[in-house]
């Protein structure tokens, strides 16, 4: 797949898609879908045109709180079949008219035949542009416009706020189920202080990502895939008050697995169900007591989700 950073002209013409995309939920996912069928269909460059970072950590000083890096968006959407991802600085764009991101953006560097958004997709300086907007203006350079009506989840629609909020209440499965795949997350993994190897409990840990949106912390029932195989794993998220660390971390026990050391490999922990909050206990041994309980409970969930692996 094609990464292009800057807006550079495109020789070949394109169905693009078009949207911040953060998480790729079901909602996002149907938008990418159609621009890459069509593409296929019509003989166009499936792309995407997204953004480095979300508008509102530049235009309100927010805090970033994205549900997936934008490595994991990558490798996502290079899955989904899309062959060009523009990933743009917001800052360089975020004061073009609505009328200049069509003409001068849309037609002349993506050289655009089609173009997919979602029902709520806003552009140009201030967010002046609508889908309705888009459909007008790409109509006089004989562009198609499909603007995907919003998918529900529970009677509302599905959005990257309300799966931010499942997630920090700790509602892992509702969280889930908007994505249309389970939450979590493909990180290296790192060196910890290995004191669950001391007591018979090795752990992987990897840090949490500063720009991500963190769950409550806590114990979680886990999936967790190494090789192309998949383990039951029971994950705590915190700052390990018992033992103490230097920032967040996330800390996984596979009492199943007997492989080799993964330091450095990327692993890849979906998180299935909130177990228990975090706790301090009085010493290893308590850690070590309530690990165990916790990894039974886990096993009960995992077994209910995947009964055909356990």
């Amino acid at each position: 797949m094609e990464i292009q950073k800057e807006l550079v002209r495109s020789r070949e013409a394109t169905s693009v898609a078009l949207g911040y995309f953060d998480g790729l939920h079901r909602g996002h996912r149907a938008v990418i879908g159609e621009a890459v069928e069509n593409g296929i269909r019509c003989g166009l460059v499936p792309a995407v045109f997204t953004l480095k970072q979300s508008p509102r950590v530049i235009l309100r000083g927010e805090k970033s709180n994205n549900i997936i890096t934008i490595e994991e968006k990558l490798e996502l959407l290079e899955k989904m079949g899309v062959q060009r991802v523009y990933l743009i600085d917001f800052t360089t764009i975020k004061d073009i008219t609505a009328e200049s991101f069509v003409r001068d953006v849309i037609v002349d560097r993506f050289n655009a035949r089609h173009v997919s958004c979602g029902f709520n997709y806003h552009f140009g300086a201030g967010a002046a542009g609508s889908g309705e907007h888009l459909e007008g203006m790409c109509r006089q350079y004989g562009i198609t416009v499909y603007a995907k009506k919003r998918i529900e989840s529970g009677s509302l629609p599905i959005s990257s706020t309300r799966i931010r909020g499942c997630i920090v209440r700790g509602d892992i499965p509702s969280a889930s189920e908007m994505l249309g795949r389970t939450y979590g997350f493909s990180l290296p993994v790192v060196h910890g202080r290995q004191l669950g190897r001391s007591i018979g409990i090795p752990t992987i840990n990897q840090m949490f990502p500063e720009e991500l949106v963190c769950p409550p912390f806590g114990v979680y029932a886990s999936r967790v895939c190494v090789n192309g195989k998949y383990y039951c794993g029971v994950t705590n998220i915190g700052v390990k008050p018992t033992v103490g660390s230097d920032g967040v971390v996330i800390e996984t026990w596979m009492p199943d697995y007997k492989g080799r050391e993964l330091y450095g490999e990327k692993t890849d922990v979906r998180l299935l169900k909130a177990i228990r909050e975090e706790k301090k206990f009085s010493g290893l041994s308590q850690l070590k007591d309530a690990i165990i309980s916790d990894s039974e409970k886990a096993k009960d969930i995992y077994q209910s989700l995947y009964p055909e692996e356990y």
